[in-house]
């Protein structure tokens, strides 16, 4: 599990179209949150094993941010998870399958990633 939002397509654009550097500086810090949950994850023993269909259920506070502009996010999720070592490449090999589920919480906005054994 990991808190949302990170950063939506649209925020990241409106970033880069603001300062040049602020696109890098909004992908470390988002890339950083994921590498701690991600950590958490690991302490409490979760392992995947690559290769297998993964499912993203994203638990969002509202409607008005569009499925995909929220997807997006994945790749700040992969690289965190590389970044903690639960990953060691968000290539081909690794990444085959992905599917998305919306809900709405607006208590507790987060990401939810499982292996599917399909």
């Amino acid at each position: 599990m990991i808190p949302m939002p990170l950063l939506t397509l649209n925020q990241y654009i409106e970033i880069e179209r603001g300062n040049r550097f602020g696109g890098a500086a909004e992908k470390k810090r988002t890339t950083t949150i994921a590498t701690e949950y991600t950590l958490l994850a690991m302490r409490k023993g979760v392992r995947f094993d690559w290769g297998k269909p993964l499912r993203f259920d994203w638990f969002w506070y509202d409607r008005r941010t569009d499925p995909d502009n929220i997807a997006f996010q994945h790749k700040f999720v992969f690289d965190g998870m590389m970044a903690a070592g639960f990953l060691t490449n968000d290539n081909w090999d690794n990444i085959v399958e992905l599917r998305d589920r919306f809900f709405i919480d607006k208590a507790n906005p987060r990401v939810e990633v499982y292996e599917l054994d399909e």
